[in-house]
């Protein structure tokens, strides 16, 4: 198996990427210039960009329009029929990719994701979308739906932010409605399965920027959130019922055992200077 041969040969762990909302896979001024940075400093590592779609176009408009747990279904079974990935494999997620990709480590545990390093991503959802970094033809769209309304079957069904929108004014239809984030965060079905997968994580590390102007609240991008009833008082993970006291995702199992991280980027959003990614995130890369 080729999983094997490279494991003989002492090549290193194979990383996969998911990229943001408004990017896609192979984008030379995001993506692709990560890849190139990845492969320049850990020699023969094996890296996969995601993409979702047929091509560069697909990629970027089902960011903004897929269902999220189609996605998903879609990246488990490109994961499961890659051969290079079947000993495992680390993954990177920017912004909404962290969140993704968190999913599909709960749903896919095989191939098994080693370490999980989420940059930016919203673990607990956003409420407001201040800037839109797609085309102006999709950013119009997605305005248009926000306003119909975010919990609206119509709008779930066909917005992938209204999937991860969380509204600390109406915690219960939030619950009730939201299609992914609420369903991954245990706040419907509690799952067994999702705490026992992501407690396979050797390492899951929250980058969160401290002045990131695109995701409301920041504090998301470490599992905080506004309390209920409020949209100007947060929470901390830590002072999370469901998520620390109950341990209902296994976060506070990790953080005991030394396997839950915390870093922050004094910047907006995904704004990560080289030096970061060549002290912090590289060397978390290798193994």
């Amino acid at each position: 198996k080729q999983w094997y041969q490279r494991r003989v040969r002492g090549e290193p762990t194979p990383i996969v990427l998911w990229h943001g909302m408004g990017d896609s896979c192979c984008n030379p001024l995001s993506m692709g210039s990560f890849k190139k940075l990845l492969e320049k400093h850990i020699p023969g590592v094996y890296v996969k960009s995601l993409m979702i779609g047929a091509n560069v176009a697909d990629d970027t408009a089902n960011g903004f329009f897929m269902d999220v747990q189609e996605q998903l279904k879609l990246v488990c079974s490109q994961l499961t029929n890659d051969t290079v990935l079947q000993n495992g494999y680390h993954a990177v997620g920017f912004s909404q990719g962290g969140q993704f990709l968190r999913g599909i480590a709960q749903k896919c545990p095989s191939p098994r994701m080693k370490r999980l390093m989420s940059v930016g991503g919203q673990h607990q959802g956003v409420y407001g979308l201040p800037h839109c970094p797609g085309p102006w033809w999709i950013c119009q769209e997605v305005d248009k739906l926000l306003n119909m309304g975010a919990y609206r079957d119509f709008v779930q069904s066909r917005l992938v932010q209204a999937q991860y929108w969380h509204d600390p004014l109406n915690e219960e239809l939030y619950r009730e409605k939201s299609r992914f984030i609420a369903e991954i965060n245990q706040e419907g079905e509690e799952k067994p399965e999702y705490k026992t997968n992501l407690l396979k994580f050797s390492n899951f590390t929250l980058i969160k920027f401290t002045k990131d102007s695109m995701v409301t609240p920041r504090e998301s991008e470490w599992f905080g959130f506004y309390k209920a009833g409020s949209d100007k008082n947060l929470y901390t993970l830590q002072e999370s019922d469901p998520l620390w006291k109950q341990d209902k995702l296994g976060l506070r199992e990790l953080s005991e055992s030394g396997r839950l991280e915390f870093l922050e980027i004094a910047g907006d959003h995904l704004q990560v200077p080289e030096k970061f990614w060549l002290e912090e995130i590289i060397p978390r890369l290798k193994d």
